[in-house]
């Protein structure tokens, strides 16, 4: 399941130049990935991992940014020694804020009313 969402570079970007390089190891990253997915589909109460490849572009963007949001969270709170005063704290709020907007979108989403132009 790791993965399949969204990438570790979209997630450690969104952690900030300053993230600590031991919160990024391999298989922490992909645990918090397999969480992150695991809590997306928990709150919308739907199997996007499974249906990945058959979902609309936009909705995928949506899937990736609030998935490394969540990753980013961790990577920034796990070790928060490197950041500048205050830094952490607005780039946790920034994330906060782009999960809590995707998964407002995520939870209203049927397949069936998005239309080509």
């Amino acid at each position: 399941m790791s993965w399949t969402l969204c990438t570790s570079a979209s997630a450690v970007a969104k952690a900030g130049t300053h993230c600590s390089s031991v919160s990024g190891s391999a298989v922490t990253m992909a645990k918090w990935s397999d969480e992150a997915e695991g809590r997306i589909e928990a709150e919308t109460r739907r199997s996007w991992v499974a249906n990945y490849t058959g979902l609309p572009t936009g909705i995928k963007g949506i899937l990736s940014d609030v998935c490394s949001s969540y990753i980013a969270m961790n990577i920034i709170s796990n070790d928060s020694t490197g950041y500048i005063t205050r830094e952490a704290d607005m780039l946790m709020n920034r994330n906060d804020d782009i999960i809590n907007r995707g998964l407002a979108i995520l939870k209203d989403f049927k397949s069936n009313t998005i239309q080509t132009p």
